[in-house]
């Protein structure tokens, strides 16, 4: 593993060169400190966090200033990983002249590195508009949670047609990878081996540039709804759980502080 920093530009060499690309989400410094020391390619700052963080059951609710004050955090962590910050919902869908000003904040005052936004070819002149002003963007289609109330929930997005049209259009409008969720693995190879820029997938097969999954999924501290496509590789709600059961119990039965653990 090379120390070096992940750039955009990364994400192009690794797709050519064959290499698959690891993401995963953090919200805070701790968290992005042990992803990044664990060699990820890169750290989103996701709108999940209203969910895993905040507790909401959308992502709608969350606020840039939210988002910018966790992206910052987490900026603050990594010295390698790639840092994304996530645009919220009303962030850029009102206009260019949001969309530049939102973006910018995440670079000037959070720290990230570039920005990921929903939508496909409906959000093309927004891309093209950030990356004008020297920002990259990393595009965003098939289920976009933003538009959850539209979809009618959180279902796979099938149209294959649609899919691969909106993948060349925010391609040609500039954005240096797209991130393809829930789409059946056999579009979303399709849509891989069609693009140049780098496809990271989250519920869409084995055959994108790289995959991105939500911390608080991998480790077992969300206990909530748990897609399909998660796989759980610990389970910290368990063992959190225990820890601080065992404190709990401790200090009621006079077990804790112990000598080992007083001044004299």
């Amino acid at each position: 593993m090379s120390d070096k920093r992940v750039t955009t530009v990364a994400f192009g060499e690794m797709k050519r060169k064959g290499e698959k690309i690891t993401m995963l989400t953090a919200y805070d410094y701790p968290t992005a400190s042990l992803v990044d020391r664990c060699g990820v390619d890169s750290i989103l700052v996701g709108d999940s966090l209203s969910m895993v963080v905040q507790g909401n059951e959308t992502s709608l609710p969350v606020t840039m200033d939210e988002m910018i004050y966790h992206t910052e955090m987490v900026a603050r962590a990594c010295k390698r990983a790639l840092v994304v910050g996530d645009m919220p919902f009303l962030s850029y869908q009102a206009g260019v002249g949001d969309a530049i000003r939102n973006a910018g904040r995440f670079l000037k005052e959070a720290g990230a590195h570039c920005v990921k936004l929903e939508g496909g070819a409906s959000v093309c002149g927004i891309i093209e508009a950030i990356t004008k002003a020297e920002m990259p963007v990393m595009a965003h289609i098939g289920l976009t949670p933003q538009s959850v109330h539209k979809f009618g929930g959180f279902k796979v997005q099938r149209q294959r047609d649609k899919l691969l049209e909106d993948a060349r259009r925010v391609q040609d409008a500039g954005a240096f990878s797209v991130v393809l969720e829930c789409i059946p693995a056999a579009i979303a190879k399709e849509i891989t081996e069609d693009l140049e820029i780098a496809t990271i997938g989250i519920g869409a097969g084995i055959d994108c540039d790289g995959q991105v999954l939500v911390y608080h999924d991998v480790v077992g501290l969300f206990e909530g709804f748990r897609p399909k496509f998660v796989k759980r590789y610990a389970n910290l709600s368990e063992t959190i759980t225990k820890a601080l059961t065992e404190f709990n119990d401790d200090v009621k039965g006079g077990k804790f502080p112990g000598k080992e653990h007083i001044f004299k």
